[in-house]
């Protein structure tokens, strides 16, 4: 008899999860809240990370974080009222964060970043979404030489460890590959192996349709009514009350509502962003996804528009909108690049789910049958939403992973 399964949350890490699941002979059905792809996956620099092997860290330089704490800055922005709450989260976020720790973390983590493009590939194909990618990599660049010389050293590490794929830019580089970029550059790096996405939410559309046209199905849902029922689990959904055997919780920064619901405490932060979309004055071009290194944010050639981002902000999940962020890096953007309007009716904002190890959460629930976790992936979920969904789809229907996921169990925080 074929098992159920439902999926609770409908970002791309969990479209993926039920893609797998489907795949594997299951009844799947997924549940959110909104359509798929709404909350943070709609808002992204739209780049799967290939290069992305070391997660980022929390600073650890003593000048650095005193100009972090005067709160004036476009890559971090922090709400001085909320702070006392996330001190713990930060205190281990921070820890964890030293050279040799983070290097440790990075070695264990890079498996998951290896397989992002061929697993990406593999639902790209499956669900026809070619015209949504571009396969040219994105370049970062850099105002000091010390910074971009210290960046050079850490391509060659990470290329000679992890096989990742770079070109050094010249400052003449940067000139002719974006002619309507203006800026005193001292060069920068063309990351060869990322992908990028013209729109992500569209990519998650399309693998939500391909979801359904292998038999799964998606309807709205409340996931506070989640519990367990019998041998397996019980929801309610717009349609009725709906069992499963097996539940995967894939909601991204609510996955610590939901896991507290049911007996968990997992030291899960947010860190939440914002973007923009703007017209380019006359003909101009921007022809890469362009991160400005130092000053903290990107501009993506998207299909709605130049999209800027921002950095990190941190705060509590429900605070309202304080997109100064967002304003600083636009003054900034149009310094280097000739930005038109907004798009936009207001600045979009999401929230990224982070453990203070800067690792996922992928596997079974340590206290309860048919119960399993995919969350928790920070600045990295459009890039690792399907490798994570084939490797916990092979963990539930009793296959070996491909890759060793030992290091993301959510056993490691005794929660």
């Amino acid at each position: 008899m074929t098992k159920n399964a439902i999926v609770l949350g409908a970002g791309i890490v969990g479209v993926s999860t039920a893609i797998h699941l489907q795949r594997r002979g299951r009844q799947v059905t997924l549940i959110d809240r909104k359509d798929p792809g709404n909350e943070t996956s709609f808002g992204n620099a739209g780049l799967i990370q290939r290069e992305g092997v070391a997660p980022y860290g929390f600073p650890q330089q003593l000048g650095l974080l005193l100009r972090y704490a005067l709160n004036n800055r476009i890559d971090a922005h922090y709400h001085l009222r909320t702070l006392p709450s996330q001190i713990a989260f930060l205190a281990r976020y921070w820890w964890n964060s030293n050279a040799r720790r983070h290097a440790i973390i990075t070695r264990a983590y890079a498996p998951l970043i290896e397989n992002s493009i061929a697993e990406h590939k593999d639902l790209i194909e499956a669900s026809q979404a070619e015209e949504l990618i571009r396969k040219d990599g994105w370049i970062k660049i850099f105002r000091t030489e010390a910074k971009r010389d210290g960046a050079l050293a850490e391509a060659a590490l990470w290329q000679n460890e992890f096989g990742v794929e770079y070109d050094s830019l010249t400052s003449a580089d940067i000139a002719r590959i974006e002619p309507h970029m203006t800026g005193d550059f001292a060069g920068g790096i063309r990351w060869r192996d990322p992908w990028s996405v013209l729109d992500p939410h569209a990519l998650t559309s399309a693998y939500r349709r391909y979801f359904e046209s292998i038999g799964g199905r998606f309807v709205t849902g409340d996931a506070a009514s989640l519990g367990p029922f019998g041998s397996g689990w019980k929801i309610l959904t717009r349609e009725g009350p709906l069992e499963a055997e097996d539940a995967v919780i894939a909601l991204g920064p609510w996955a610590a509502v939901a896991t507290r619901r049911l007996g968990y405490s997992f030291p899960l932060g947010v860190k939440r962003g914002y973007h923009m979309h703007y017209a380019a004055e006359g003909n101009a071009v921007l022809n890469n996804w362009t991160l400005d290194a130092e000053r903290g944010y990107l501009l993506a050639p998207m299909r709605r528009g130049i999209r800027l981002t921002t950095g990190a902000e941190f705060a509590t999940l429900d605070a309202p909108k304080t997109p100064v962020q967002l304003d600083r890096a636009e003054a900034v953007a149009r310094t280097i690049f000739p930005l038109g309007g907004r798009l936009d009716p207001e600045p979009w904002m999401g929230a990224r789910p982070c453990t203070p190890d800067m690792m996922p959460i992928i596997g079974k629930a340590p206290r309860h049958q048919g119960l399993w976790f995919a969350f928790g992936h920070a600045h990295h979920g459009l890039t690792l939403g399907p490798v994570t969904g084939r490797v916990l789809a092979e963990l539930i229907t009793g296959e070996t992973p491909f890759i060793d996921i030992a290091a993301y169990s959510p056993q490691r925080f005794k929660p």
